[in-house]
């Protein structure tokens, strides 16, 4: 090899050195990206992508506050609630179903048909989840990725979706609300101490004997918020909670009782069979807001930060101080993209004050 060759293979070694590293998002072919999702899964997608479908009721919260033009679909109908907030072409986009869930198959001819550039998967990843997109990517030939989302990783889940759909400054604003939200609650209850934290059960059900257990999925605002008295040695991963008894809830002895919208709040009052239930008897429970979603979860989304913000004041007043009609608007402003009425705030809290001032 002579002088001028090993200069040129120098100079072409300087030059590799400085090729940046393989990135989470690489281009694969003309207008192809490779994406990784939060399984580890590499993924081909489109570099610019403009129709989305979703796997299911909780990826469509998440993705609704980030890119509701890009939806091609819906994973669950929105309930008649939430017309009063949503525009008509987002609550009579198709219904394409659920992947996971007691709710209806992803209806697979109904996804072809909306023709998505991306299937997109959010909330915590079943064990089989590699597996089952998989299968459902080969099967269908679309890009089906998963995003893991949990309470104290909001954040973090709309960068990565950010990145997937090249919306970086959208994301950014979504996942630094949530990120404040979230250390605002953390330091409300580094506040309450251990001690101070309330005896509380969250009920649901047509006869309010179900229970959401703590340490489930469904349970990340009432653990962290709340003495969750629900201990169960299997704790259930379906929104329909634990079945209990009255028995048992006697035994719990909780101070604090959380209904879910359509069960028992407005009769339990007036039921003899639960007044020796502290939080019956003392007026403390409550309906949890509902509209266009359920404050609390049920989809387990992102709208439990308004529940985080919801029960932190409920709870605790003299450490939540800031007024709670701005802090909702500011949220359904940035996750529904609508302007909340003073009118409509009173409706979704109407039923979330203690029945004993109500009755004053």
């Amino acid at each position: 090899m002579n002088r001028k060759q090993t200069s040129l293979l120098l100079a072409l070694f300087a030059v590799l050195l400085f090729v940046p590293a393989v990135s989470a998002q690489e281009t694969a072919a003309d207008g192809m990206v490779f994406f990784t999702d939060s399984v580890g899964r590499t993924v081909e997608v489109p570099a610019e992508i403009s129709r989305v479908a979703i796997s299911g009721p909780l990826a469509q919260v998440v993705l609704f506050a980030l890119a509701p033009d890009k939806l091609v679909g819906i994973a669950a109908e929105w309930s008649k609630e939430a017309e009063q907030y949503l525009p008509t072409e987002y609550y009579q986009l198709p219904l394409l179903g659920q992947l996971y869930g007691g709710k209806g198959e992803l209806n697979l001819e109904e996804l072809l048909a909306v023709d998505p550039q991306v299937v997109i998967d959010v909330g915590e990843p079943k064990k089989t989840i590699v597996e089952d997109l998989d299968a459902l990517q080969e099967q269908t030939g679309l890009p089906f990725v998963h995003i893991t989302a949990h309470l104290d990783g909001m954040g973090e889940t709309y960068r990565k979706l950010g990145e997937l759909l090249n919306l970086p400054e959208e994301s950014e604003i979504l996942a630094d609300y949530c990120e404040e939200i979230y250390t605002r609650t953390l330091s409300i209850m580094e506040t309450v101490g251990e001690e101070g934290k309330a005896n509380l059960l969250y009920l649901l059900g047509d006869t309010g004997l179900n229970v959401i257990a703590k340490g489930s999925y469904h349970a990340e605002v009432i653990d962290l918020l709340a003495n969750n008295l629900a201990v169960v040695d299997e704790p259930s991963s379906q929104g329909s909670g634990n079945e209990t008894d009255l028995e048992q809830i006697l035994l719990w002895n909780p101070d604090v009782i959380l209904f879910a919208p359509n069960s028992i709040y407005a009769t339990v009052g007036g039921d003899s069979s639960w007044r020796d239930v502290p939080a019956i008897a003392n007026g403390t429970y409550y309906e949890v807001p509902f509209g266009p979603y359920n404050w609390m979860g049920f989809p387990p989304s992102v709208q439990r930060y308004l529940g985080l913000i919801w029960m932190a004041q409920l709870l605790y007043p003299d450490v939540a101080q800031y007024d709670l009609y701005s802090e909702v608007a500011r949220y359904y402003d940035l996750f529904y993209h609508t302007e909340l009425t003073e009118a409509q705030f009173a409706a979704l809290v109407a039923n979330s004050i203690p029945v004993a001032e109500a009755a004053e």
